[in-house]
């Protein structure tokens, strides 16, 4: 069966459908929960440094071939006329229409040589126009570890040094000066006397790198950089500080892959399996329409504008070049009202009617969060990702707004819950719906990870 079997056989309109599906937010498999507290692990990328493992859930694509840059600019919305060796940036492709798949990181490794790492949605259009669009490139697929009979036997080991001290940790862990990168530039390194492929990156707002290599040697140089970040204060991240991060860097890692209506995308449905990633993407929160396509984002919703370069021919560029003119939603960061925030957390200890439980630090509870967002009592935007950061003591939530209730300071509110008692989800448990106030403030929300991100990616102009 397809994906297309599965929808052809849905009894209701395709976006109740996904609403009632039962499956709650991605896991992060591999690792603890916590290895200490998800709050001194929060605290530590902002003020020392952290050691994130990424072996276990991120897929990868490797795509390699003479055609493999032909592939990758005719599915990209980014501009590939510089993208050297020894590069990587975030490869987002849409739909003929102009909406987004997904994201991914995409790493040009040598030529004829890359490497897609991320959320499957992207990695599986790739994969559907290498089997049918009749280029000369091979892919291999390297699942997940939740997604494969072998969960512990990946192709790569993938950690991310990040804070203040990673570059301290990792002159200690090398005996060198830490590698003077530009974003998104990669290089080599010697950790315990293996090669380490390294990327100049910052996810959690602070400068630092992201490493890889064969698996087989994964522990060892896991092992050197622990002992290492020892005397600088270094922090292991487990799973629910891990799903954190993005609330104070500001990326959101949840868009819809806009893929389920329209006659165009019949054939990767019908390519697509009845059990994948697409058949379960559940979608949650207060932003609640009976059109599917409601919840299709565009790459400036999502802060890719500045992506989007027409120096190329790609899919859906025709529909992309309709609408950079806009008007266009901005994104922002909510900051919940105290006040507010603590009537919803009162509401759980108190007998009554009770607003939707909170998780800590992230409260998301679906694989596709949506919430409406109001101004002056009418729909102004939706929220994606909701949270705590105990650096910044707040609630926290990534939005993209309508552009006239978008300027900082303006004051919104969000809608917390679901309609009508909650939907079908595993994870939503009977509730009423309630408004919570918020501040509209930048994003990234804190100001070093604005600063870090000056020299290049979206936020540089966020």
């Amino acid at each position: 069966m397809s994906l297309q079997d599965i929808l052809n056989g849905a009894n209701t309109n395709l976006a109740h459908y996904f609403r009632n599906l039962p499956a709650g937010p991605n896991a992060y498999p591999g690792v603890p929960p916590e290895y200490t507290n998800w709050r001194d692990e929060q605290q530590a990328w902002q003020n020392t440094c952290v050691l994130f493992n990424q072996s276990y859930h991120m897929v990868e694509l490797l795509v390699e071939g003479p055609d493999a840059l032909k592939l990758l600019s005719y599915l990209g919305v980014n501009s590939f006329a510089k993208f050297p060796v020894d590069t990587a940036k975030q490869f987002v492709p849409v739909t003929p229409e102009g909406y987004v798949i997904g994201d991914v990181i995409l790493f040009h490794l040598a030529e004829n040589s890359f490497n897609l790492v991320g959320r499957i949605p992207a990695i599986n259009w790739v994969r559907f126009h290498a089997e049918t669009g009749g280029y000369d490139v091979e892919t291999t697929l390297d699942e997940r570890s939740a997604a494969r009979p072998d969960p512990f036997n990946r192709r790569n080991y993938r950690y991310q040094i990040q804070g203040p001290n990673a570059s301290k940790v990792i002159e200690k862990v090398t005996g060198a000066s830490a590698p003077e990168l530009k974003f998104f530039r990669m290089t080599t390194m010697e950790i315990a006397g293996r090669t380490v492929r390294a990327l100049r990156h910052g996810m959690a707002g602070q400068p630092g790198y992201e490493l890889f290599g064969p698996w087989a040697e994964g522990e060892a140089v896991h092992e050197a950089l622990v002992k290492a970040g020892e005397e600088f204060g270094m922090r292991l991240v487990g799973g629910r500080a891990y799903s954190s991060n993005t609330l104070e860097s500001g990326w959101i890692p949840s868009p819809l892959p806009a893929i389920y209506t329209g006659e165009s995308l019949k054939a990767y449905r019908q390519w697509l399996p009845s059990n994948g990633y697409e058949a379960n993407a559940s979608i949650g929160g207060s932003f609640v329409s009976d059109d599917i396509e409601d919840y299709y984002l565009t790459p400036w919703d999502l802060g890719y504008g500045n992506f989007v370069k027409f120096d190329h021919e790609f899919i859906g560029r025709e529909a992309l070049e309709a609408k950079a003119a806009g008007p266009h939603r901005k994104k922002v960061t909510l900051a919940l009202d105290n006040a507010d925030f603590l009537k919803v957390v009162e509401s759980q200890i108190e007998r009554g009617s009770n607003a939707k439980w909170v998780e800590y630090p992230s409260a998301v509870y679906s694989m596709h969060p949506y919430d409406l967002v109001k101004a002056h009592g009418e729909p102004a935007g939706i929220s994606t990702w909701i949270g705590y950061s105990s650096n910044e003591r707040k609630m926290l939530t990534l939005a993209m707004l309508d552009v006239e209730h978008a300027e900082p300071g303006a004051q919104v509110s969000l809608v917390w819950g679901e309609p009508d008692g909650g939907t079908k989800k595993l994870t939503v448990e009977p509730h009423t719906q309630v408004e919570i106030g918020a501040t509209v403030s930048p994003v990234p929300y804190t100001e070093v990870a604005r600063k870090i991100y000056a020299d290049g990616g979206w936020r540089a102009t966020a």
